[in-house]
């Protein structure tokens, strides 16, 4: 028969399981002990009170209520206590160096340009820009390309607005408005209100009709630069260019001019780097050949300073222009333009920060 001397019993039993539960799940092995409502040693201790006899029922009762709320404060103590510490062991430690944040990263075709920039900043050159709309005067004919150069032809060319059609839209004073297709427009438009002499580059975003492909997109980005003053000559045009090449590549490499055309410089010469992918030994690359075209330059043909109001009889000048997807392609070993702009971050994070 139950008394109270069981209950008191009971409670010991209880502490000393208690005492030795050091982890949450003997813990939770207690609580399901003493406290489970089918097989918990409270349950049955009540069951046992509802059987003893009327005179001792009600002292059995209020001892076994008692023991209950003890072991439920007890319990829900203990258990609070180890929630605190286990969060406390996954909390940050703050004695540990912090982390660092995770950056984007520069595009590819920014750090080039900044690095172009940097190179012709250390010469001497101011860097400028320009609008992206233009117009033809500034785009072609004050660069000496008439009416019916190839390069203004409608399939080069991404016009804005309906093109001249005959004496009837000239008299009507139509201008044809473009995305510009150089940035050569920009060495008109600052000479046009700046005397010589002059040291400008103009890097920024170009546009042509090109179909989409391994090499050609039909937004890319260029670079101009300009020198204009008295005495300039062509080997100042290729001191300067041998230099700003092996800043940018490499101090071993090999530059070679090759005569060629172009109508806003007079004489002109395309520009060579000797092959990175063999070392001038000849590749698919080169097509056997152990060079690479970088770039087009020149002196600057007495025309375009005629333009601008320049003596040409008193004030000689070079330009040239380049690509900077081609040479990043190169400088990068890439072997493909769309991946420039197809946002993959695996690509992109390739690149430093």
């Amino acid at each position: 028969m139950t008394n109270p001397r069981a209950v008191d019993e009971l409670r010991t039993r209880f502490h000393a399981d208690f005492e030795n539960a050091n982890t949450p799940q003997a813990l939770q092995a207690v609580r399901d002990q003493y406290l489970g409502r089918k097989n918990g040693a409270i349950a049955a201790l009540m069951k046992q009170v509802v059987s003893t006899s009327p005179d001792i029922r009600p002292t059995l009762g209020r001892l076994a209520n008692e023991l209950k709320r003890d072991i439920e404060v007890a319990i829900a103590q203990r258990q609070s206590s180890t929630t605190v510490t286990t969060d406390t062991q996954d909390s940050v430690d703050v004695s540990l160096p912090g982390r660092d944040p995770i950056l984007g990263r520069r595009h590819p075709m920014t750090i080039l340009r900044e690095q172009i920039e940097d190179i012709f900043n250390r010469m001497g050159f101011a860097i400028i820009e320009g609008p992206e709309i233009e117009d033809e005067y500034h785009n072609f004919e004050a660069l000496n390309m008439p009416a019916d150069h190839p390069a203004r032809d409608m399939q080069d060319t991404l016009y804005l607005n309906e093109p001249f059609n005959g004496t009837q839209s000239q008299a009507q004073g139509q201008a044809k408005v473009l995305l510009r297709t150089h940035t050569s427009g920009m060495q008109i438009r600052y000479m046009e209100n700046h005397e010589p002499p002059i040291r400008i580059i103009a890097p920024g975003r170009v546009y042509r009709r090109d179909n989409l492909d391994v090499t050609h997109t039909p937004m890319f980005h260029q670079v101009e630069g300009l020198l204009v003053g008295e005495g300039v000559t062509m080997a100042d045009l290729k001191g300067t260019l041998e230099i700003f090449l092996r800043e940018l590549f490499d101090a071993d490499t090999k530059v070679m001019f090759r005569p060629s055309f172009f109508p806003y410089t007079e004489p002109s010469a395309e520009v060579f780097i000797g092959c990175l992918f063999c070392d001038c030994d000849g590749c698919n690359v080169c097509k056997k050949t152990g060079w690479l075209e970088i770039l087009g330059s020149g002196m600057v043909h007495a025309a375009v300073f005629e333009a601008v109001g320049y003596d040409p009889e008193r004030y000689t000048g070079w330009a040239f222009g380049l690509g900077i997807e081609r040479v990043a392609m190169l400088k990068y070993r890439v072997d493909d333009i769309r991946l420039f702009y197809e946002n993959d971050l695996s690509f992109l994070e390739q690149f430093p920060r």
